[in-house]
């Protein structure tokens, strides 16, 4: 230089050691080298140390381009300084730089000419590594990108948790425009009492720096104040590279379907316990009123706070439930409350009769066979569902505001009703707690059913005709069945053994073979009552054990006699057996490739001796194979072992036949003798494809 110059002195900075600056400029290393008009340095700030690898005092005084160019190079970028020098404008670009190693290094350039107080020019080039520059620069721009873009709620909040950013998406969830969100504090925007959880754990985070993830908030906001929504919140602190604290950053998560989902899944969790609980301890005895009270103390409270079951009296004395054009008189069977009340008193007392106004949801019921759902009771709404304007007034003073009253109904007629309430439990009924209550009426229905039936089944055994042996169905779902009865040669011989082929629902089919021990009029007469009975069992849905325990309690009734049975029930859709025993000859089964087998079934004790449960035995069934079973006129003697005879019966059987008719005519014609002492009683089943 021709001149010397005099440098200013630098500004005084006040450096208070605060928070410090962002760390941007840092970040990305920016190198400040300041030349000469003629290419030589003049000064060299230690980010350009760092950049390019020479000290200040082994650049300063240095001609620029030979220092930090490779040859091929440097041409260009003395033209590319004159062109700056004279005609002061800046130039921007990437450019090869050689480092002090010797090796290249791609930096990106700012370069502008600047003019000192007395004239001469100089050029300021600002320079930092392009690698990093453009790491920068696509994560500002993914930031950007992902707040004004993403679908989930974003935000950015100061120290002292004034809104900062807002992203779309959580300005609609809030119902609050992004630009009135900015400089206002968290608790203005969003000042629900939900809310406050949230607050204090950004404040946590604030002093911890330990981030929350999925912190569920429920709550109402100004985009949809009539409904109840749900977020994920999460949160974390936001630092600079100093680790000084500038705020915290949320993200919000809309769940509002998962968290209704949820609700709805504990909802249907506690419905399925209670559906469990009900069905472990409703239906335990064939007792109509221990029925009714079993279902009355699964209700209360889990479901109600009150609980009365009616049955139609009718029903409970014959059976039926016919009323014909008058008002339905019910009996009560069960009453329960939650807690001491004197709204019991507005209820009926078990065991008294009663009929209901036309406008009782119990009447209604009986009516439409339908349930009555009252959500909200309101003023004379309390006169609906009460018997009389004092059992109105105790309902009220007991604070019931919900009601609903459930028929119980089985196999197709209503046999009674169920009332519930709640006064203590502010929520009211809805079409969940009805369903529910339905589905516990059916059950308790069935059973209660079951109860009175049995009850009348066990009046009308005792008067019982012999019944003749049935006439067997062309039709049996997944079966190809086949039967015979051969009575006895001699008259006074005649015996009790009787076989029956029933149709169940579900297309399933119940076989049965029994034999009463005894002879003559009287014993036939009694294989007659339990045939009428056994059918009549079959169509209460019980499993073949608890049918042969009835079936021992009827015939314990009808002493002197005794009778063994085998009764079972095949299901073709599951191409499954359940067969029980009540001492009877075990029967056979037959399977393609395999020889023949007794099926080895707990033996059980004969019917009429009581005392001792009968146990079910399952088994699948496979397209082919058949059950034999057969009373022991068929295989004993009073000469042979019975053993010899079962052995002849299996090696019958063993060999393949056309048909279950072929079966019976070669078993009847090889094995019974001809004398025939006893009588006979054959089925068989073969199993099927159930036809589509």
């Amino acid at each position: 230089m021709s001149r010397a110059k005099q440098r200013p002195e630098p500004p005084d900075i006040d450096d208070d050691r605060g928070p410090g600056p962002s760390g941007l400029m840092d970040l990305l290393a920016v190198a400040a080298v300041l030349l000469e008009a003629d290419g030589k340095i003049d000064m060299w700030s230690p980010q350009a140390e760092e950049l390019f690898g020479y000290s200040r005092s082994e650049a300063v005084g240095q001609y620029a381009a030979p220092l930090l160019l490779h040859p091929e190079h440097q041409d260009t970028a003395v033209r590319l300084f004159a062109e700056v020098m004279e005609t002061g404008r800046g130039w921007a670009g990437a450019f090869p730089v050689r480092t002090r190693e010797g090796g290249t290094r791609l930096v990106e350039f700012r370069n502008m000419r600047l003019t000192d107080s007395l004239g001469d020019h100089y050029a300021l080039g600002l320079a930092t590594d392009r690698t990093t520059l453009r790491q920068v620069e696509r994560n500002l721009a993914l930031s950007t990108r992902l707040v004004t873009q993403a679908p989930i709620g974003l935000s950015v909040l100061d120290t002292d948790l004034r809104y900062v950013v807002v992203n779309p998406a959580l300005a609609a969830m809030h119902g609050v425009a992004e630009d009135d969100h900015v400089g206002r504090g968290f608790r203005e925007i969003l000042s629900g009492p939900w809310f406050l959880p949230a607050e204090a754990a950004m404040q946590k985070v604030l002093s911890t720096g330990v981030p929350v993830v999925d912190q569920q908030v429920v709550g109402r906001t100004a985009a949809d104040p009539g409904h109840e929504h749900a977020w994920a919140v999460s949160i974390y602190r936001l630092e600079d590279h100093l680790g000084h604290v500038l705020g915290v950053a949320n993200v919000v998560v809309d769940v509002t379907d998962r968290y209704q989902a949820a609700k709805q899944a504990d909802r249907a969790q506690r419905r399925l316990r209670l559906m469990a609980t009900g069905s472990a301890r409703i239906g335990t005895t064939l007792e109509a009123e221990r029925t009714a009270g079993e279902l009355a103390d699964v209700l209360v409270p889990a479901l109600a706070d009150f609980v009365a079951v009616d049955l139609l009296d009718p029903f409970l004395r014959t059976g039926r439930t016919d009323i014909g054009e008058e008002p339905a008189l019910f009996r009560a069977l069960a009453v329960k409350t939650a807690y001491p009340t004197d709204a019991a008193e507005a209820l009926v007392r078990p065991g008294n009769l009663t009929t209901y106004h036309a406008d009782h949801p119990a009447a209604r019921c009986i009516r439409s066979r339908r349930p009555v759902l009252i959500t909200h009771l309101r003023g004379g709404d309390l006169s609906r569902i009460a018997t009389d304007s004092d059992a109105a007034r105790r309902l009220a003073e007991a604070g019931v505001h919900t009601d609903m009253a459930v028929p119980l109904s089985a196999r197709g007629q209503t046999i009674g009703v169920m009332g519930l309430a709640r006064a203590r439990n502010p929520a009211p009924f809805d079409e969940d707690d009805l369903a529910l209550a339905c589905e516990l009426a059916s059950v308790a229905a069935l059973s209660i059913d079951n109860a009175v039936l049995h009850q009348h089944i066990r009046s009308a055994a005792e008067t019982l005709q012999r019944s003749l042996l049935p006439q067997l169905s062309p039709r049996h779902p997944g079966l190809e069945v086949a039967a015979r009865y051969r009575p006895a040669t001699a008259f006074s011989e005649v015996g009790g053994d009787w076989y029956d082929v029933i149709a169940l629902d579900g297309d399933r089919t119940a076989l049965t073979v029994g034999d009463v021990m005894g002879s003559g009029i009287p014993a036939a007469t009694t294989m007659g009552r339990l045939r009428t009975a056994t059918s009549t069992l079959a169509d209460l849905d019980l499993d073949p054990a608890r049918i042969l325990t009835h079936l021992d309690r009827i015939t314990h009734g009808l002493d002197p006699y005794i009778a063994t049975c085998v009764y079972a029930v095949y299901d073709p859709h599951h191409a499954r057996l359940q067969v029980s025993s009540a001492g009877h000859l075990p029967p056979v089964l037959v399977r393609a490739g395999r020889p023949p087998e007794l099926l080895d079934l707990p033996t059980g004790t004969p019917l009429g001796v009581g005392g001792v449960p009968f146990a079910t035995t399952c088994l699948d069934l496979a397209p082919g194979d058949e059950l034999v079973f057969y009373t022991d006129g068929l295989v004993e003697t009073r000469h042979d072992p019975i053993d010899a005879r079962l052995a002849d019966l299996l090696r019958l059987l063993a060999r393949p036949y056309r048909s279950t008719e072929e079966i019976c005519d070669r078993l009847l014609r090889e094995l019974r003798h001809p004398a025939g002492h006893d009588d006979v009683a054959l089925l068989i089943a073969r199993a099927q494809p159930l036809e589509a």
